[in-house]
C-alpha cells in the first residue's frame, strides 16, 4: 500500500500529527566524490522508519539547503528517492512525509507543487528569504503555499539563517486554514511562547499541531503544558512531538523518549527527577553534535560524524567544501558517548545495518 494515499483528508494528517511524532530531519549521503550516494541514502530512510519514527522530514536544512543549487541538481532526486524508500519501508503504515520548502514565493510554489506530485503530506516552510520583508508579505507568501500542499510552519533560529518573526506574524499565520502544525525552533524559550500564545489566541489549539525543534530544550519542550488566558478564556497547549535534526542520531532512543514523556503527561502529576536528568543529558549531547562550542559551524557535520561511526553514512563529507567538523568536535562526541552510553542506539543499528543497506 502507498502510504501516499493516507493522507487525501487534511483532517487526518491533523490526527495523525496530534498523536506526537518523532520526525527526524533527513541529512543528505554523500560519498567522497560529494556525490548522492543512493545506497546510504535509502539505509537511513530505512533506519528512520524501523527506528519507530511517525514521518521524516527531506530537503530541510540537515539535507543541506545546497542542494537546490541548479549546478548540484538534486532537490527533486532526493525528495523523489526518500519518497519512494519510505513508500517501501513504511507500507500500509500512517507514515507523513514532510518536504521543506523555501525561497521566494515563485520558488517557494514551485518547490511545494512538485513536493504533492512526488507524494509529500506536508511543506515545512523557511522563511529565511524573507528577511526583508514584513509581516503582511509573509502572511500572503504562506497562503500562497499553503494553497498547494499543508503547510508546517517553522521557527528557525536566526544563528542557522532564520530570522525574528513576532507575536503578530505567528497570530496572523494560525488563521491559514491549511496550516496543520508549526515546528519551533528559535532556540529561546520567550519565542517559543510566542508561537503558543498565537496558536491558542487564534483558537486553533486543536487543529495546529506544536512540535519541538528546540534541539537545547527538546525533553521540557515535551513536558510542559501551557495554560494560556485568550480574549475567549483559557486554553491549554501542549508541544506533541519534534520535528528535528538532533533526532536524526540515535534514533530508536529518541522515540523511547518521547514515549516517555507522553506516557508522563498522560498521568498527570509530578514529573519524575531522573526525567529532568534525562533533559540536561540529552541538550549536552546536542551541543556535541551541533558544535555549539562553535556557534553551530559543525552542526551538519556533527550529525554525519554520528552516522558514519555507526555505518549508516560513508563519511561527513558535505557540498560545501568548507563545513566540515570544528577543532575539538569529534573530541567531544567521544566524551558524550561515554558519558551517555544509555542514549546510543549503535547495537540497534548494527543488527540492522546489513539489511538496510542492501
Amino acid at each position: 500500500m502507498n502510504t501516499t494515499t493516507i493522507f487525501n483528508d487534511i483532517n487526518a494528517l491533523r490526527q495523525r500529527l496530534f498523536e506526537g511524532l518523532v520526525i527526524p530531519a533527513l541529512p543528505l549521503a554523500l560519498n567522497a566524490d560529494r556525490q548522492l550516494s543512493e545506497q546510504h541514502q535509502r539505509a537511513l530512510a530505512r533506519y528512520y522508519v524501523a527506528a519507530g519514527t511517525g514521518g521524516l522530514a527531506v530537503g530541510v536544512h540537515s539535507t543541506q539547503f545546497e542542494i537546490r543549487d541548479p549546478e548540484i541538481g538534486l532537490f527533486e532526486p532526493v525528495l523523489k528517492l526518500a519518497a519512494e524508500t519510505l513508500d517501501e519501508a513504511a507500507a500500509g503504515k500512517p507514515y507523513v512525509k514532510v518536504a521543506g520548502v523555501c525561497g521566494k514565493t515563485p520558488q517557494a510554489v514551485a518547490e511545494a507543487t512538485f513536493a504533492r506530485e512526488s507524494g509529500y503530506h506536508a511543506a515545512l516552510l523557511s522563511l529565511a528569504a524573507m528577511k526583508n520583508e514584513d509581516v503582511p508579505a509573509m502572511v500572503e507568501h504562506c497562503r500562497r503555499v499553503g494553497e498547494i500542499i499543508p503547510l508546517i510552519g517553522f521557527y528557525l533560529q536566526p544563528s542557522v539563517g532564520g530570522r525574528i518573526l513576532p507575536y503578530n506574524f505567528w497570530r496572523q499565520f494560525a488563521d491559514i486554514p491549511s496550516v496543520v502544525g508549526i515546528k519551533m525552533a528559535p532556540f529561546n524559550r520567550y519565542q517559543t511562547f510566542d508561537v503558543v500564545r498565537a496558536v491558542c489566541d487564534a483558537g486553533r489549539e486543536k487543529e495546529i499541531a506544536l512540535y519541538t525543534g528546540n534541539d537545547d530544550n527538546i525533553v521540557v519542550d515535551l513536558l510542559t503544558r501551557y495554560r494560556i488566558q485568550t480574549a475567549t478564556g483559557p486554553r491549554e497547549a501542549r508541544i506533541i512531538g519534534g520535528l528535528l535534526g538532533h533526532w536524526a542520531v540515535w534514533t530508536s532512543k529518541a522515540v523511547a523518549q518521547l514515549d516517555t514523556c507522553h506516557r508522563i503527561m498522560a498521568q498527570g502529576g509530578d514529573v519524575p527527577a531522573e526525567i529532568m536528568t534525562l533533559a540536561a543529558e540529552v541538550t549536552d549531547c546536542n551541543a556535541a553534535f551541533f558544535d555549539v562550542a562553535h556557534n553551530f559551524a559543525g552542526c551538519i557535520p556533527g550529525i554525519h560524524e554520528v552516522l558514519h561511526r555507526q555505518g549508516l553514512m560513508p563519511g561527513t563529507w558535505c557540498l560545501n567544501p568548507q563545513e566540515v567538523l570544528s577543532p575539538g568536535q569529534s573530541a567531544e562526541i567521544d566524551r558524550v558517548y561515554a558519558a551517555y552510553p544509555h542514549l546510543n542506539d549503535d547495537h540497534f543499528v548494527a543488527e540492522n545495518l546489513d539489511k538496510w543497506l542492501a
